[in-house]
């Protein structure tokens, strides 16, 4: 091969290499801003970067922000991406209370105000998804598009014969001595998640299962997970005052897995949003940024350029 064509076929594969998303277990943010915002009794570990319209990413149990970032660093080519933890979890303060939504997404509007940021599209998943829910209630002005992605959303829908489901007995898990259970076993605690939740456990790799497991054995980590949970009963006393009053107007998209709450995500949806598009993960369980990241990356990105 002439030294003009290796060079080419060089170039074009560096060029691949850069454009190219971070795997599921690459949990780098090139060229990504870090910021600690202080309010509203928390302090929110937050990642920010690229230019454009905003869009806003919010986790679930068993992740932080990390998960997102092969979506993070797709959509930054034109996209101001943000990137907080929940209060209580990754590397954000594990503060004593405040763990309803409600209050969750005043942290949210608190990230989105530090950084001079008025409007986004809003993109959660599992948890995440109740904290977007709270903050498109409470500010809807602020959210352009809302997308959320395989998990149900307390006291809107099926939600009574959501929680029949016998692999939900986690959310009545917490307290003490669940707590004293659980220490120094995070990792088993937490491996059971990434295993029934998946359609396949061995694309929830090892890398990701050491990182998550770390971060959560951190001290204040697994009783602000807990608390998480255990807020669902007033979670669900907010969204159905708010459904008394009125409903979601903004579009929405309502991704499931398709091995995992498939449709019933947009079923949930429809009985609080009026312009609901139902999405789905193919070949996914739960976990659908490890189990197909691409599908998941189409499915947000084409939404939210419309």
């Amino acid at each position: 091969m002439p030294p003009s064509a290796r060079s080419f076929v060089a170039f074009l594969l560096l060029s691949l290499v850069l454009i190219a998303p971070s795997s599921a277990e690459d949990f780098a943010f090139p060229h990504f801003a870090v910021r600690e915002v202080v309010g509203n009794g928390a302090t929110i570990h937050v990642r920010s970067g690229g230019s454009g319209p905003a869009v806003v990413l919010l986790h679930g149990y068993g992740e932080t922000g990390d998960m997102w970032a092969p979506l993070a660093v797709e959509l930054a080519r034109d996209h101001t991406v943000i990137v907080p933890d929940l209060r209580g979890l990754g590397l954000s303060s594990k503060p004593p209370g405040g763990f309803d939504k409600k209050t969750q997404a005043d942290d949210v509007l608190g990230v989105m105000k530090a950084l001079n940021v008025a409007q986004a599209d809003v993109v959660a998943h599992d948890i995440g998804n109740m904290v977007a829910f709270q903050f498109a209630a409470r500010y809807p002005e602020r959210v352009r598009r809302l997308v959320l992605i395989d998990a149900p959303v307390p006291g809107v829908g099926p939600w009574e014969e959501i929680l029949k489901n016998p692999l939900l007995w986690h959310f009545r898990f917490g307290g003490p001595d669940m707590e004293r259970l659980v220490a120094g076993r995070e990792r088993i605690y937490l491996d059971r998640f990434w295993n029934e939740f998946s359609a396949s456990p061995a694309r929830f790799g090892e890398a990701a299962r050491r990182h998550y497991a770390g971060l959560y054995a951190r001290p204040g980590a697994m009783h602000s997970g807990f608390a998480q949970f255990a807020a669902f009963d007033q979670d669900a006393i907010d969204n159905r005052a708010f459904l008394a009053q009125g409903r979601l107007k903004m579009p929405i998209l309502a991704v499931g897995g398709e091995k995992s709450f498939g449709a019933t995500m947009a079923t949930v949806m429809r009985a609080a949003g009026d312009d609901v598009t139902e999405g789905i993960v193919p070949d996914s369980g739960h976990w659908i940024m490890e189990e197909n990241p691409r599908a998941t990356i189409k499915l947000v990105r084409d939404f939210i350029v419309r």
